[in-house]
């Protein structure tokens, strides 16, 4: 098995710099206004020099970096590049994985008689992507998947790491503890108390301890500290559920604030579902609380409905069924499945498309010519929200 993770460098504040030439060599971040409340979608390398990142709050960003160029999303450019980058990638596999409109894995196992020895096929990639976007790649090459997206993000930009078979536990060995995927703050701390630094020393422990302490979170981090990875790549397919998530920088108990944000998911929720001709009988949500407790919450309607008012009502009311106001939450997500195609009209005695359903279709309409920041729906506290999704999660 040969498995590429593909990580497009700074993407949405590569592309702003590609669009702007006079962008170029300067701190580029990506989020709007910084004088309102929001989050960084984006830093170019530039940026990131001051200490910013993405998913910082727009507010500090500024502190840090008062000379910034702070830029709003354009997400339809982005879906633009993406879109043209993905499709370098089809061509030499079709065993593409989407994770976000600048992240994929690819698995290049079996192509070698068409596209030649893996590694050189890797390096093209990164050359056509480059020659024909002007975005820089960088690639990690592995036998598994959690050991390729690790490799890939060690040289950036523009890098190009390979773990060969049998070596991964070797490579894996030296790195801190956070290079882990999924292993987040909560745990990390919890690791640290045990004395544990890095990956190594994670993977020394038997493993049994781990279950006892983090329990099957834990038994999964054994096993990518040892390299050990089981999925394989898999090419999308029609989805059985959409949704949209979001982890604060800071820990929320603001009900307001954090109504406003689940609104706003599901809005984009509904609206991918929507673009893909499909209904919905199941609302869904989740909740991460700050120690990491997860909690998931579903609500199933009397008929499928693709009306976003209908949706967002529905989370909103799972929501306050759900959260315990005593507690800080880190993460929020709002979906939908059970998913099917529009029912046909059969005849004109059926129930032609309801009034909300075509308030919806006209919402669709605006925001798909003059995007999202065009038309706010909801109560007034929302209408200064910025947008905190990662709106980049192709389902």
């Amino acid at each position: 098995m040969a498995i590429l993770h593909c990580d497009l460098d700074a993407f949405y504040a590569s592309v702003e710099q590609i669009r702007d030439p006079s962008l170029a060599g300067k701190p580029v971040i990506v989020g709007g206004d910084p004088t309102k409340r929001g989050v960084v979608a984006a830093a170019s390398y530039e940026a990131r020099k001051f200490g910013v990142h993405s998913a910082m709050p727009l507010a500090r960003a500024l502190r840090l970096c008062p000379s910034g160029v702070y830029v709003s999303p354009n997400f339809d450019l982005y879906r633009d590049y993406s879109q043209r980058v993905f499709d370098i990638y089809r061509r030499y596999t079709p065993l593409v994985e989407p994770l976000s409109l600048d992240e994929a894995f690819l698995d290049l196992g079996g192509t070698e008689r068409v596209n030649g020895p893996v590694r050189p096929a890797a390096l093209r990639i990164r050359d056509e992507v480059k020659t024909d976007t002007g975005l820089d790649l960088s690639i990690g090459i592995a036998a598994s998947k959690v050991v390729a997206k690790i490799a890939s993000d060690l040289e950036k930009p523009r890098g190009f790491v390979e773990v060969p078979a049998g070596r991964e536990e070797e490579f894996l060995a030296p790195l801190a503890l956070r290079r882990l995927p999924g292993l987040g703050p909560s745990a990390e701390t919890r690791l640290k108390a045990m004395g544990l630094n890095t990956i190594g020393q994670l993977a020394a422990l038997p493993k049994e301890h781990l279950l006892l302490r983090l329990g099957k979170h834990g038994f999964q981090l054994w096993e990518f500290a040892h390299g050990l990875d089981r999925r394989p790549v898999v090419a999308p397919g029609e989805p059985k559920s959409i949704s949209r998530e979001t982890t604060f920088d800071t820990d929320v108990d603001n009900q307001s604030e954090l109504e406003g944000v689940l609104r706003h998911l599901a809005r984009h929720a509904a609206k991918n579902m929507r673009d893909q001709g499909l209904h919905c009988r199941t609302v869904n949500l989740k909740l991460r609380y700050a120690n990491f407790e997860t909690l998931s919450r579903s609500h199933s309607l009397a008929k499928p409905t693709s009306v976003e008012d209908d949706i967002v009502r529905e989370v909103v009311q799972l929501f306050r069924a759900a959260w315990d106001i005593t507690r800080k939450i880190r993460l929020v997500a709002a979906g939908v499945s059970n998913l099917s195609g529009r029912p046909r009209q059969q005849s004109l005695f059926d129930e032609p498309p309801s009034k909300q359903e075509a308030i919806t279709a006209s919402l669709d309409r605006i925001r798909d010519r003059y995007g999202w920041k065009a038309l706010t729906v909801g109560p007034a506290g929302d209408l200064e929200q910025r947008d905190w999704r990662r709106e980049d999660l192709p389902e």
